[in-house]
């Protein structure tokens, strides 16, 4: 789990009367509107990848701030409300937006990673977690990222020449390309971050997604050689046991930088 012991939290795109309030929320949550605390916690990190990253955090520090004051759980239950309803929309809020989608797994993930039940990750997040990375590994993804990038490029207007045409067709190659790479880099990272305890909670779905890893995406047709390298990567990680190899690491460092 990550580290809990700062007091720094990554607040300040939010505005002063925002800060304040998660300020109060982190030292004294019996004075503040803690269902509200965790909308907005949720709504921030379905748009900026930065906080999601930090949210996980700022939850179990009000989660244990408000079970020490008041020995009560009226955020957690508020933030995990909010968790459920966005992941029962989770196919809409993929199609509205792609980033807020990667933003959601991040965030969910984080929560996993800092929640705990008698000392052990929530359960009840434990499908969920694997559902949504089971979805960012499905095997027909790049084919859906070109259809996404060139229908936001459509939307530009009619081509207008045939250089403009080419242009775009470039632009939306690209695009599709760095979206699929996005989804790659999240799907690696929870999985370096989470991955060995989603398996001690159920190694029979964390074989399934790296069956589908190593047979659907891996070998998925256009993938770029750094989602390549990535995919490669986190499959040898798990194969040594959720560590890294000091030959490891210096073969997949040597390989980005090259």
């Amino acid at each position: 789990m990550g580290e809990t012991g700062k007091e720094e939290y990554k607040i300040q795109s939010f505005d002063s009367e925002t800060q304040k309030l998660l300020k109060t929320a982190l030292k004294d949550p019996s004075n503040v509107d803690l269902e509200k605390v965790a909308n907005i916690i949720v709504d921030q990190s379905l748009k900026d990848s930065v906080f999601s990253k930090e949210a996980g955090r700022i939850c179990y520090t009000i989660i244990q701030a408000e079970s020490k004051q008041v020995g009560q759980s009226i955020f957690r239950r508020s933030l995990l409300n909010r968790l459920q309803q966005e992941y029962k929309d989770r196919e809409e809020l993929r199609s509205r937006s792609l980033q807020a989608w990667i933003c959601y797994v991040t965030f969910i993930c984080n929560i996993f990673d800092y929640l705990r039940v008698n000392n052990m990750p929530m359960m009840a997040l434990v499908n969920p977690v694997y559902d949504c990375l089971f979805r960012l590994a499905q095997p027909d993804s790049l084919q859906k990222e070109e259809e996404v990038s060139c229908c936001l490029l459509s939307c530009q207007g009619p081509v207008k020449s045939t250089a403009w045409g080419v242009h775009r067709s470039l632009h939306c190659f690209v695009l599709s390309h760095l979206l699929f790479l996005l989804k790659v880099d999240c799907l690696v990272l929870q999985l370096h971050r989470i991955g060995e305890q989603l398996e001690k909670m159920n190694s029979q779905r964390m074989d399934e997604l790296f069956s589908l890893l190593r047979d659907g995406f891996l070998l998925q047709e256009g993938l770029s050689s750094l989602s390549q390298l990535l995919l490669l990567e986190i499959i040898e990680f798990r194969a040594a046991e959720w560590k890294m190899t000091d030959a490891a690491q210096k073969y997949y460092y040597s390989e980005v930088t090259d």
